[in-house]
């Protein structure tokens, strides 16, 4: 359905050099409960850098049973966002999307000291307490380190309003972090932007959802495949 995507099982660290998802089942450990991620997209472009660190934390995450759905809200209807038409089926998909994860991730371009407008209007369609119960990392990008305190000023009042209590320390990350890669059209993290990542996903520790950890492995580059 236009704007969500379920992975099931896919190695996201195949894509590290740039190609598209493989289908290779990860390999996993027993386990009883089945961890659920969903990443929120809230740029409005097809190619961007807070996408890229929306990729960059799935890829660094490992889980002994991951499924994974991706919300893009700018594939969804424009006219059922603007409107608030909630029985649209897309919006339906994508609010179930997020209703069913352990862990969601969200991830938005910073404007003008703010979160995305294109966010805005689909954490507007979500039910009251629809992140209660649920781990949160927030994920911003912008400009300069200017735009920093937007995910605490604007982006995690919001989520606390949603119900969210389990909100892990936000990541931000400038453009001189996330250099364009000469061949690839994906983004090169710098050290620093993926030390930061991995403090945050640490927090993961002592999520009330099923445990992911933090992997081991320093992804050096996001691909243009993952751009989406």
């Amino acid at each position: 359905m236009d704007g969500v995507r379920a992975n099931p099982h896919i190695d996201l660290r195949s894509c590290r050099l740039g190609l598209r998802p493989s289908l290779a089942i990860v390999p996993t450990m027993p386990t009883n409960k089945t961890t659920h991620i969903t990443a929120l997209s809230g740029s409005p472009s097809a190619r961007s850098r807070s996408t890229a660190l929306l990729q960059l934390a799935l890829t660094r995450l490992e889980s002994d049973e991951a499924h994974q759905q991706a919300v893009h809200v700018r594939e969804l209807p424009p006219a059922a966002l603007l409107f608030a038409d909630t029985q649209a089926p897309q919006i339906r998909a994508a609010v179930a999307a997020i209703e069913a994860a352990d862990l969601v991730i969200v991830a938005t371009p910073i404007y003008k000291a703010a979160y995305s407008g294109l966010l805005k209007t689909f954490l507007d369609l979500l039910p009251q307490d629809a992140l209660r119960g649920k781990t949160v990392l927030p994920l911003a990008t912008g400009g300069s380190a200017a735009h920093l305190l937007a995910l605490d000023y604007t982006l995690k009042p919001v989520l606390i309003a949603l119900g969210a209590r389990h909100i892990l320390d936000g990541v931000f990350a400038t453009d001189a972090q996330l250099q364009p890669h000469e061949t690839s059209g994906g983004y090169v993290p710098d050290a620093a932007l993926l030390q930061r990542l991995d403090r945050a996903l640490q927090g993961l520790d002592e999520a009330p959802a099923p445990r992911c950890r933090p992997a081991a492995s320093v992804v050096p580059q996001i691909g243009a495949a993952l751009m989406r």
